[in-house]
Order: structure tokens, then C-alpha cells, then sequence
């Protein structure tokens, strides 16, 4: 049930990788129509031989905590990441980033996985650590470095990076007003194990899925928050690709002004469980006082979570350290088809 609370977001940080690949070149490689151009992705980031989610998730936490005042990081107490790739299948990634950030022992932990809404499932589990008293701030991470079968649809959108959150009571820059989610056994993606890339159902990830989910989710929030789509300053739905959020939105009553900071996926591709929350941490960068944005990310298998937001009055503030945070982070390092394969084989 959507919940009223004084609980939000104190910072926030994100990381994008530098290396990119145009989509044009991965369709001239496998000598396919680039499928990238009909889905709205002209590019997508590549992770180098030395970045994986750990290494994602230690660049946009202590970019967050940077970007606070007189912050103890010993008072991080609850510590999700959500991810489809984890470095290891049973060491948590939270204990490498825990440590790579010198967080105190007294913490709450545990990594993620439902699909691309793993990180926003990461979210709001550290927001009801700290409503309810169990932690005074957590620290919620999505990120990816998502995998792709050689030739398949996914190789022209599965891209890298992702976003970090602290949320707190004391004096947040962005109100949680309200959260929701939804969840069906909806198999439109998966990956078995042992298998190195993920499968799909082609278009049974549409309608059924991904649509089905988001439409949900939106209605049942807006309906329990008593909102229209007109009441948001912003919107963002999560980017598989440019053209379901385009068609998601203009479907339930948004508008293209509302879009103006949520499609990144046209450049870096999708994030897979950092998708949503880069692309929250982007709408912040241009954000102002009062703004409010509707959130909504999806994960296949499937479900979505939703969320309202409303910038606090003191957002403007503190507008020098929370502009262009993302936009400048989007490489210009486009690298060869080749290139990609031996990195994405590593």
C-alpha cells in the first residue's frame, strides 16, 4: 500500500562507463537491419575489462556520499543492490562495496535480483529500513553490466551503468509521497542456470509484460495518491528501449514535455536494473522546489514498482551539487565491434 511519510532521498550519485558502441555497428557486424534504429537506441555503454556491478556500485555510492555535508557513513545501516549481474553467484556484491566504502559492520544486506527492477525493489526495501526505525539511513544501488547473445535483439540495447541512492528522515532533498508494486508470473525473460545470456519471448514482452505491468502499477498508484497524470511535473517509465516508454506514456495521458529527461536509453542503451534509477538521478539533475515526478520501473518474470516523488523546498539549495550529474558522464568513446566482443567476453 502506497504510504505518506517524511522518509526520502538525502543524495544521490551515478556511474556511467566511458566506452560506447554505436548500434549501426553492432547491425553491419552481424550483417542484420539495425534493429537498435527501430527500437530508438542509437548507442549503448560497454563496460571495460575492470568495471562489473561491484565496481559500478562503489563509483555512484561514494559519488553520493561525496555530494553530502558532514555525513557519517558509519550510519548507513541497510545496504541493497539490485542487479542481473552479480560478479558471484553467492558472495554478495554488498560486502565488496561495503568495503571499498569503509561502511560500519552494523548493516542490513543483501543483493537482488528481479530483473530490471531490482534496483527499485533495492529502494524501497531501504526506505522501510528507515520509516520503520531499523536503520537511520540506507543505501540503495541498481546497476548492471548487462549480457547479450551475440546477434540477438538484446545486443543492440543492453548497455551499463547505474545510480545510488541514500534515503534518510533528516532533511531530504526529494519526499517520498507514495510507493506501490505489482507482481504476476509473467515469464517473458529469463536466463537458466549456467547459461551465460538471458532468453526472451520475443513479442510476449510487450503487451503482456511489459505494458500490462507498468499500466498496473501507474493506475493503482495515481488511484491511492488521489493524482492525476497532469499533477507531475515529470514521468518516467523504465527503457527496455525508446519506443515502449514512448508509447506507455502517450497512452496513459502523459506528455512529451513530462519525457523530457527520462530517455536515456536513446545513448547509453539499457541498464537492465540501474535503468530507472539512472534515469531518476538524471530528472533530479534538472529538477526544482516542488517538482513532482511519477516513477514507475519494470522487471520481467514480472512486475513493476512505483513511486512518487516531490522535490522538498530546499531542493533548489543545494542545485550546485545535483546538476548534470549524468549528462556529463555520457562518453564520446565509441570503440569497434571487435573491441566490444573481447570486453564483452571477458
Amino acid at each position: 500500500m502506497p504510504t505518506k511519510t517524511d522518509v526520502g532521498i538525502i543524495s544521490y550519485g551515478a556511474y556511467l562507463p566511458r566506452l560506447l558502441i554505436k548500434t549501426e555497428a553492432i547491425a553491419l557486424a552481424n550483417n542484420s537491419p539495425n534493429l537498435g534504429t527501430c527500437l530508438g537506441v542509437n548507442s549503448k555503454t560497454v563496460p571495460d575489462f575492470d568495471e562489473d556491478t561491484a565496481t559500478i556500485s562503489v563509483q555512484a555510492a561514494f559519488q553520493a556520499i561525496s555530494r553530502t555535508k558532514n555525513f557519517v557513513k558509519k550510519n548507513i545501516q541497510a545496504l541493497f543492490i539490485g542487479s542481473e549481474s552479480h560478479p558471484y553467484v553467492v558472495k554478495p556484491t554488498g560486502t565488496i562495496v561495503s568495503a571499498a566504502l569503509g561502511l560500519g559492520q552494523r548493516l542490513a544486506m543483501a543483493d537482488l535480483q528481479f530483473a530490471c527492477k531490482a534496483g527499485t525493489q533495492a529502494l524501497q526495501i531501504c526506505l522501510s529500513y528507515v520509516k520503520s526505525g531499523m536503520a537511520k539511513y540506507g543505501l540503495a544501488i541498481g546497476a548492471d553490466t548487462a549480457q547479450s547473445c551475440p546477434g540477438d535483439a538484446l545486443e543492440y540495447t543492453a548497455g551499463a551503468g547505474g545510480a545510488a541512492f541514500i534515503v534518510g528522515t533528516k532533511q531530504p532533498i526529494v519526499k517520498l509521497l507514495a510507493t506501490t508494486s505489482v507482481a504476476t508470473d509473467t515469464p517473458d525473460f529469463w536466463r537458466r542456470p549456467k547459461q551465460n545470456y538471458p532468453q526472451h519471448a520475443g513479442r510476449f514482452s510487450g503487451q503482456p509484460a511489459y505494458f500490462y505491468h507498468s499500466s498496473y502499477a501507474t493506475r493503482q498508484i495515481l488511484d491511492q495518491a488521489g493524482l492525476s497524470p497532469a499533477d507531475f511535473d515529470y514521468c518516467l517509465f523504465h527503457t527496455p528501449n525508446a519506443k515502449f516508454p514512448k508509447a506507455f506514456a502517450q497512452e496513459m495521458g502523459f506528455t512529451k514535455k513530462q519525457m523530457k529527461y527520462s530517455l536515456l536509453v536513446k545513448k547509453i542503451g539499457n541498464l537492465y536494473a540501474g535503468s530507472a534509477m539512472l534515469g531518476l538521478a538524471n530528472i533530479l539533475d534538472h529538477a526544482k522546489n516542488g517538482d513532482k515526478i511519477l516513477m514507475v520501473s519494470y522487471g520481467s518474470g514480472s512486475g513493476s514498482d512505483a513511486f512518487v516523488w516531490q522535490c522538498a523546498p530546499g531542493f533548489d539549495q543545494g542545485k550546485k551539487f545535483y546538476q548534470n550529474l549524468v549528462n556529463q558522464q555520457i562518453g564520446k568513446d565509441f570503440i569497434s565491434y571487435s573491441h566490444y566482443r573481447r570486453l564483452t567476453k571477458i
